[in-house]
């Protein structure tokens, strides 16, 4: 049976009925928080608020703009490295980010903020969801370039859900910091998306192979997501964090790791060539890697010595992953990386989780004074039931429990999603825009091939 990638009434269909059941779904249930309801007037004539700039938005809304110009521009302009795959790679991510917001605020607001029946959404509400989808762009860079647009959508329906949950039982029922996401969305997306490419291997990939490059120019435009992530990755880590002191430090920590990662990144790359030439791969990726694994801490008294050393070591391990693991994982455990998230947000993010871990169990009134030990970790300053080693420990099962919930939920929906009603490509067609693009006619010089499984080339 020949692979049908006519997506014509699957795609239309399912997107219409996505979006209608949204509209349903948010007139049911989702009003407005009181920062932006109308009434906020009559808080401010009672003399509770002072002025407009007490709003909320006006303490929420830069970091936001911030975190969602990493999300639709960031992210979908790093994953352009492919040759043949920029507008896939762009087009993609902006038709996920676009719909998985929305599943988000309903799934996020059910957990957090669901209040007399009704989900009340502000600004803290939208940088939520965009971490949320945050985890599906990441997962994304593992199956780049070897599904369909109604694959994606598949999977971020149920990635959304599953992380919700997870984002729960940490931050809810354990009560764990994670300012910046190092477990719930770095450490789970990676392992996510590494599950389902695991689950849906493709044993002729090799025969797209000389689409899985760069060109001089894609690396160019990818290089442009890196610079617009790395400059906006301090608002993303302290984007939620509490105002005042907390905020300040995570921002201050995740500029100071991200710097040091740089400078590791390119001494690896230049190290592990023998001409010792730098690797485009590796200043797109792994110079990020250390706003990744000082997420967890990022709000913590790290200090700024300990960021840069956060640093330090993620630009050493990233790189080496990129030389080394990424080869390893796809010849022996049959995990096509695409985009090498493992290097960039897996490892990183179990990093970070670790930091998170040490940093809390090392917390003490000396470094943090009572008051700021007790707002830091959110309890009671006379709580006798608190302690720094509790709070350790909780950090640590943190992490099991993203990669568990990753794993699991990974292998379920990679089930899913290997189904052949999707409309994705066969192996010899992966990494090509014109499979489901229309494209300028100077781009078609190099026609794809028929899609048909039953053609077995001869192994290379």
């Amino acid at each position: 049976m020949a692979w049908n990638t006519n997506l014509r009434w699957r795609l239309p269909l399912s997107c219409l009925l996505l979006q209608a059941a949204l509209v349903v779904l948010f007139g049911v249930f989702v009003r407005y928080s009181p920062d932006a309801d109308a009434h906020w007037i009559e808080e401010k004539g009672s003399g509770n608020v002072s002025s407009d700039l007490d709003n909320e938005f006006y303490y929420r809304y830069p970091s936001f703009q911030d975190v969602h110009v990493m999300i639709f521009v960031g992210f979908g302009f790093l994953m352009t490295f492919l040759q043949r795959y920029g507008y896939s790679s762009v087009g993609f991510n902006f038709l996920l980010a676009a719909f998985g917001i929305q599943w988000a605020l309903l799934m996020q607001g059910w957990l957090h903020s669901y209040h007399d029946g009704y989900i009340f959404v502000g600004v803290e509400n939208l940088i939520n969801a965009d971490f949320c989808v945050g985890s599906v762009c990441v997962a994304f860079g593992a199956l780049l370039g070897k599904v369909s647009p109604l694959q994606l959508l598949i999977m971020t329906l149920f990635q959304v859900t599953l992380f919700s949950v997870n984002e729960f039982i940490l931050l809810s029922l354990l009560k764990v910091k994670d300012a910046g996401g190092s477990m719930t969305i770095h450490t789970f997306g990676a392992y996510f998306g590494l599950t389902v490419t695991w689950i849906l291997y493709r044993p002729n990939l090799y025969q797209s192979k000389e689409r899985q490059s760069a060109v001089y120019h894609s690396d160019l435009f990818a290089m442009i997501g890196t610079l617009f992530l790395w400059m906006y990755w301090p608002s993303f880590n302290s984007a939620v964090s509490n105002h005042g002191d907390a905020q300040h430090r995570a921002a201050i920590n995740t500029y100071c790791s991200l710097a040091a990662c740089v400078l590791t990144a390119v001494a690896l790359s230049s190290a592990l060539h023998k001409k010792g030439k730098l690797d485009m791969v590796h200043i797109q990726n792994a110079t990020l890697a250390g706003g990744v694994a000082v997420g967890t801490a990022a709000e913590m008294m790290l200090m700024p010595y300990g960021s840069l050393i956060v640093g330090f070591i993620c630009g050493i391990v990233s790189t080496l992953g990129f030389v080394y693991l990424t080869p390893f994982l796809e010849s022996r455990l049959r995990i096509q990386d695409t985009c090498g998230i493992h290097n960039l947000h897996g490892i990183p993010g179990v990093i970070g989780g670790i930091v998170g871990a040490v940093t809390a169990a090392c917390a003490n009134v000396h470094t943090y004074g009572q008051e700021g030990l007790a707002h830091a970790f959110d309890f009671e300053v006379d709580d006798a039931n608190w302690s720094a080693s509790m709070q350790g420990s909780f950090q640590a099962a943190g992490i099991f429990v993203s990669l568990a919930m990753a794993l699991v939920g990974g292998i379920l929906v990679g089930i899913i999603l290997k189904l052949p009603i999707w409309g994705q490509p066969a192996d010899e067609n992966c990494f090509d825009d014109t499979i489901y693009w229309e494209v300028p006619e100077d781009e078609k010089n190099e026609v794809s091939r028929p899609e048909d499984p039953t053609l077995k080339p001869s192994e290379p």
